[in-house]
């Protein structure tokens, strides 16, 4: 996405979307094998008598995924620059699953020593093809005005 909205050009309430990314069962086991070796995320047979009842997605690599699509598709004309990150999991990503995130700006916070900058207040939610959701991100970035 062209990259176009400088902090002043939008407001609470604005969203937008990525496109999709198609999770596979390989990706799922070759991100635990190396970051998050739990048993139910490393085999889908072993994974059957576990709490998700089959293979689940390290919670990290469905952050990991929302992170690639928030940075592809957000519309600022800043960079990302993260300050705090809450996350939370209501299910798990799932071989197959096709994710795509829905960012919305829930406060603008105006900087009293940077006039130049600002503190943004957003929450991403990570949906699947089915809009269920897999990952609930609110975070603070911080933004900028455009120069003069």
């Amino acid at each position: 996405m062209e990259q176009q909205l400088w902090l002043g050009d939008f407001q609470i309430g604005d969203a937008y979307e990525s496109e999709s990314y198609v999770v596979t069962e390989e990706e799922i086991i070759e991100f635990a094998s190396q970051y998050d070796p739990q048993y139910y995320h490393l085999g889908a047979e072993q994974a059957e008598d576990s709490f998700f009842k089959g293979l689940a997605s390290s919670g990290w690599l469905t952050a990991a995924i929302t992170m690639k699509l928030q940075v592809a598709s957000h519309p600022f004309a800043f960079d990302l620059i993260g300050v705090e990150v809450g996350l939370e999991w209501p299910s798990p990503t799932r071989p197959g699953d096709e994710l795509y995130i829905r960012t919305e700006i829930k406060n603008i916070i105006m900087s009293k020593s940077k006039p130049n900058q600002g503190m943004i207040d957003i929450e991403t939610i990570t949906y699947n093809q089915d809009g269920e959701k897999r990952q609930i991100m609110k975070n603070k970035i911080l933004g900028f005005k455009k120069p003069e």
